[in-house]
């Protein structure tokens, strides 16, 4: 047994840590702005609860009905869409300004969310409603929903929140929550103020209102209709009629008003022609703006023809929104524009990618190129929008105006503009009031007036003094509509002053955010930069309009790969072999979702069975996550560019844990419920299996999500920021840190799920990441272990490995052309064996290993007959082990009677295979015997209780012996037995080492080829350092069993031998570099040069130094014993060129 490497010397390193940007605190007495969120997470997780107790009581009483299920998961879905949503389109931009490679992550795990509710809803409305097994499913799905999103939320509060505390100001954060709440829907709003508030504690909601109110700008009537809806109140005060507001007029009233019966108001539903119109204007001008600057060529402009176009593009996919979930619902008729909708989407998102390549290729674009791609595209989606609202004025308007009221046409419309947000609204009503004439504007909004209910008082108006912006002179057109102007009206009832001016022609501050108080009006702004509008985020709206129709319920559930694997086969990149543990991954968890639902009527061999699945999969999976902690992502966040991305994925693997820990302790309570036959017992029993079911659901839809992210975010970053050495690097750091048993589980378990190319693939990369280990002969020595301990026929999955490790194994004498078997090599004379060895010799496609190996084995041959003939005459001769030597027991402490020798503690002796002599190891085998011996070879052992020889094993045969153990430690490979240590065998030494385990405190560097402990990851690296002697006593380094040392220069000796050779020297004994920090001794050395005086003729004298530290030549001041380098300030040096002078006077 040899001893790994458990200590080295280090230098003192200075650390400079780089001065980070000054960020604004906030006070702590103060809880901060985003903080907030807190209730948002509280919220949902309420509700992901409460849904997921209605499904498990679906699931255990057949008397209950599933629409309270089905009410819970659309509301739960709408809720939580909007907030996704709001976070892409707000938070997380911010964020990324300030912190890199933080927000992706997040924003990918919406998407995949928003995946699991659409296959939720497509296992509701799929035909497995009559099967037995529905709800359990049901039950089961909505368990991992809540699993996936809680754990979503939990990262979000550990490493999100935190982050916008720490690197945004107070002003910023209110006004990044002010600006969410701004960028959720009117109509969501309303429901998710109030339901909100109802889902936390009296003292949480007073909390909430406080924060509510720093975030809110200080504007009576923002801050009002902002409360309303968190009290969820119904009844406002009525807005006054025409006929009561006689009192007071706005100096704009000589504006004549707008009769009842005129036809405008009769045909509400028309208002729909006036966005068709503003639309079809905005688009046309888009047109021309791009025709001129293809005939200019100035690019210069192209920001601000990037805005108008995701104005306008925001505002038609909102209107698109408005008609699939507020128009075309409220005919009974089937009448969708679904396709015309995504088509419109996609090609403003094309035209988006246009202006962004054009801004990003500056100088380098080719203009007239650009230019014909900008007016095409500008044209084109003018024709396709055209026909839209033309088809859609064809079929849809004269349907509305048949069978809807004017009552209700106002209604629709009024709903359909709630469906905006209100930094949308802000910027939408100016815009489209400006287009109208005088007349149809204020049909507008009195139309708009008419459908808002009573509790929408203060919302309306905002929404006409929002409206009155875009008229250009000074007409009240909110009097004009309704008698009065609603924003004096507002000011009236809330602050008791009298009449002022109208205000709604006041111009609106549009500060930068940190200023609250904006506006001396009463119809303020947001306080929002409204045209910074991003399409980029609109094409996400597009979820938010739900169809009638769900998903496809023949996709698979849960099913992230859809059918498309992201790993491309066949790219042969060393990394590829971290991510084909993610098919394995995925295989053991389809198997545990699907075998889960046969628990409930399982017997004990499945139980048995499906435990031990899972244990393996946990088991595997933890040494995947502990190489992706350790080692793989670490070495991402080395790259300066990469800092932050992998973080997200380390608080996966934490939660994951937890749920693979949740899992064991449900199975070992139904493993002891399995077999009680009493009722309580199996209710119990069965309650348990169902929730057993649902957790392994949970753990697979986790699982999938975090592989399929990897392989999304992490995976191609490998490509871009990591050469193919470095790549082989990490993946021989993964492979040095996986022990010789988990490798034995692992091997089959991947292999199993990877075609033959993919295991050459694998095997190929293994190789050569392994090159310089002894890797290959462990691997060959497991599979001839594992296939003659076996009667069976191996496994498929063992023939997998077995193919993959013999089409790579270059000392395998049986994949050359020459294969004699030993029988016919017995068999021949000396000069048959003399000419087979020739040819061997002359072989151009062996390697010289592989020459040597079969060439010994022929010189060999004939020794090992005679030995083979002499072997089995003594055991004809001593069939029954009479006089055999040795055949008695040893003691490692006689007076306790504790078995063993000087050298291990042990209750066996070996018997050599080369001399059939029984002794306790190895070491009493070769000091007295005149050869060594091969403890490999060893098959039979001596229990010293029962003193029987007996095929060689961990435990005693002897039925008197009871399975007495011969060692807590034993090795298969090694034949080796300790009873008193921590030892594991390594894999790519191929040697039973001193240690807890490779992973636990030792890893194997795959250049050095030796253990060392998990503190020298970063030590000088020296290809097979250790096969070689000890420079002071010359034993070999690699078997030694005695402790060894690294020097700082790379090379080692053995401890004991340090500690002696220290005493009279401090350079290393190879390279001559000092063997540690020799700085005090130097500064002696200092003293000692400074007080001493040299005669004049030497004292101007120099000699040409040459430093063993620095490897710097220099001159240093004559001396006849120290010379100092003045690079590095060591006396390590040697002269290498005395002064001439000198020469001739000595």
């Amino acid at each position: 047994m040899a001893t790994p490497l458990t200590e080295l010397q280090r230098r003192d390193v200075v650390m400079t840590a780089a001065a980070s940007a000054t960020v604004n605190r906030i006070d702590c007495n103060e809880p901060s702005p985003v903080h907030i969120f807190l209730y948002f997470h509280k919220a949902i997780r309420s509700e992901l609860d409460l849904l997921h107790r209605s499904a498990m009581d679906f699931a255990t009483n057949s008397h209950v009905e599933i629409e309270p299920v089905l009410k819970r998961c659309r509301f739960l879905r709408s809720i939580y869409k909007h907030h996704c949503n709001a976070e892409d389109e707000v938070i997380f931009p911010a964020l990324d300004i300030r912190v890199k490679n933080v927000a992706r992550t997040y924003s990918l795990e919406h998407e995949g969310e928003s995946v699991i509710f659409d296959q939720l809803f497509s296992l509701l409305d799929s035909d497995m409603q009559n099967k037995e097994s529905f709800r359990r499913e049901l039950a089961s799905c909505t368990g991992a929903l809540q699993t996936s999103i809680s754990q979503h939320m939990s990262k979000e509060e550990e490493q999100v929140i935190p982050l916008l505390v720490e690197k945004f100001s107070f002003e910023e954060q209110a006004s990044l929550v002010w600006q969410f709440l701004c960028s959720i829907p009117v109509n969501m709003m309303a429901e998710f103020l109030p339901w909100l508030s109802a889902s936390v504690s009296s003292d949480e909601r007073q909390e909430m209102r406080n924060s509510l109110c720093r975030v809110i700008p200080e504007e009576t009537l923002l801050q009002q209709i902002i409360f309303t809806w968190m009290d969820g109140v119904n009844i406002f005060k009525k807005r006054k009629n025409l006929e009561d507001n006689g009192t007071y007029q706005c100096p704009c009233s000589s504006s004549q008003l707008i009769k009842r019966e005129s036809s405008p108001l009769d045909r509400p539903v028309d208002e729909i022609l006036h966005y068709h119109k503003a639309i079809k204007k905005e688009l046309i001008d888009i047109a021309e703006a791009a025709r001129s600057i293809q005939l200019s060529g100035d690019f210069s402009n192209l920001s601000s023809f990037n805005k108008r176009l995701q104005f306008i593009a925001e505002v038609c996919i909102f209107h698109s929104i408005a008609e699939d979930k507020v128009i075309f619902p409220a005919f009974n008729a089937e009448l969708s524009f679904a396709q015309e909708h995504a088509e419109e989407e996609s090609e403003f998102d094309k035209f988006r990618i246009l202006i962004e390549s054009i801004e990003n290729d500056g100088a380098n674009s080719s203009s007239s190129e650009f230019c014909s791609k900008l007016c095409s595209h500008a044209d084109h989606i003018m024709a396709i929008i055209g026909k839209h609202f033309k088809n859609e004025e064809l079929q849809v308007l004269p349907l509305a105006r048949k069978h809807f009221s004017p009552k209700t046409q106002r209604e629709l419309l009024y709903e359909s503009l709630c469906v905006m947000p209100l930094r949308l609204i802000e910027c939408v009503l100016p815009w489209l009031v400006g287009s109208l004439s005088e007349d149809e504007a204020k049909s507008f909004l009195h139309n708009m007036h008419m459908a808002a209910p009573a509790s929408d008082s203060a919302l309306v108006t905002l929404f006409s003094g929002w409206a009155c912006k875009g008229r250009p002179h000074e007409s009240c057109l909110s009097f004009g509509a309704t008698g009065c102007c609603p924003a004096n009206a507002f000011l009236e009832q809330n602050d008791g002053l009298g009449p002022r001016s109208c205000p709604c022609n006041l111009p609106t501050k549009r500060a930068n955010l940190t200023s609250r108080k904006e506006s001396n009006g009463c119809v303020p702004g947001l306080g929002m930069d409204s045209n910074k509008l991003k399409t980029g985020h609109t094409k996400s709206l597009r979820a938010l309009s739900f169809g009638p129709s769900s998903p496809s319920s023949s996709s698979n559930l849960f099913n992230w790969e859809t059918g498309i694997s992201l790993i491309e086969e066949g790219t042969g990149r060393p990394i590829d072999t971290v991510f084909k543990f993610h098919k394995a991954i995925r295989k053991d968890l389809e198997f545990l979702d699907v075998e889960s639902g046969k628990l409930t009527e399982s017997s004990e061999s499945f139980l048995r069975q499906f435990n031990g699945r899972f244990r393996l999969l946990w088991g595997l999976y933890r040494a995947h996550s502990n190489a992706e902690d350790d080692i793989v992502f670490p070495a991402l966040e080395s790259k300066e560019t990469l800092h932050n991305v992998s973080h997200s994925y380390t608080l996966d693997h934490k939660q994951e844990e937890k749920l693979f820990e949740d899992i064991s302790t449900s199975l070992f309570e139904l493993c002891e419920l399995h077999g009680k036959n009493n009722n309580n017992s199996l209710r119990t029993y069965t309650e348990l299996a169902t929730k057993i079911q649902g957790m392994c659901k949970s753990i697979r839809v986790t699982l999938d999500r975090h592989i399929f992210l990897e392989e999304l975010e992490l995976w191609p970053l490998f490509d871009r920021h990591f050469s193919v050495d470095e790549q082989h690097k990490i993946v021989g750091r993964i492979i040095g840190t996986t022990g010789a048993e988990v490798l034995q589980s692992m091997l089959p378990w991947v292999t199993s799920v990877l075609t033959q190319e993919e295991q050459n693939t694998m095997m190929d990369t293994w190789k050569q990441a392994t090159k310089n280990t002894m890797f290959t002969e462990w691997l060959n020595e497991w599979w001839e272990g594992s296939s003659s301990s076996s009667d069976a026929s191996p496994s498929s999955s063992d023939k997998n490995i077995s193919q993959g490790s013999e089409s790579h194994e270059v000392l395998d004498p049986n994949s050359y052309t020459f294969k004699p078997g030993w029988k016919d090599i017995f068999r021949m004379n000396q000069t048959e064996l003399e000419s087979e060895i020739r040819k061997v010799s002359r072989d151009p496609t062996l390697d010289p290993r592989g020459k040597d190996y079969l060439m010994q084995n022929l010189m060999s041959s004939g020794w090992l007959a005679a030995q083979q003939k002499l072997t089995q005459g003594r055991k004809k001769d001593t069939s029954d082990n009479e006089g055999l030597h040795g055949r008695s027991p040893s003691f490692r402490d006689a007076d306790k009677q504790i078995f063993g020798c000087e050298h291990y503690k042990r209750n066996c002796k070996l018997r050599a295979a080369c001399c059939q002599k029984l002794f306790t190891c190895r070491f009493c085998h070769d000091n007295v015997s005149d050869h060594t011996m091969d403890r490999k070879a060893t098959t039979e052992m001596m229990c010293m209780n029962c003193l029987k020889v007996q095929p060689v094993g961990p435990v005693c045969t002897t039925p008197s012996c009871n399975g007495l153990s011969m060692a807590k430690y034993y090795c298969s490979y090694c034949k080796f037995f300790d009873d008193e240590r921590d030892v594991y065998h390594c894999p790519f030494c191929n040697l039973c080492r001193l240690g807890k385990g490779l992973g636990v405190d030792f890893f194997h560097c795959m250049t050095c080829n030796y253990c060392l402990a998990i503190k020298l990851a970063d030590h000088k690296c020296r290809e097979k350092v250790l096969e070689t002697n000890c420079p002071i006593c010359c034993d070999f380094l690699f078997t030694s069993s005695a402790a060894v040392r690294a020097l700082p220069c790379g090379h080692f000796m053995h401890s004991a031998c340090f500690q002696a050779y220290a005493h009279t020297h401090y350079i290393c004994p190879i390279c001559s570099k000092s063997m540690g920090d020799m700085s005090v001794y130097f500064g002696m050395l200092d003293a000692l040069m400074s007080s001493e005086v040299l005669p004049d003729d030497f004292r101007d004298r120099h000699h040409d130094i040459l430093c063993s530290d620095c490897d710097t030549k220099g001159s240093a001041p004559f001396h006849w014993l120290y010379h100092k380098c003045g690079c590095c300030g060591s006396y390590n040096t040697r002269v290498i060129k005395v002064d001439p002078v000198l020469v001739f006077s000595n």
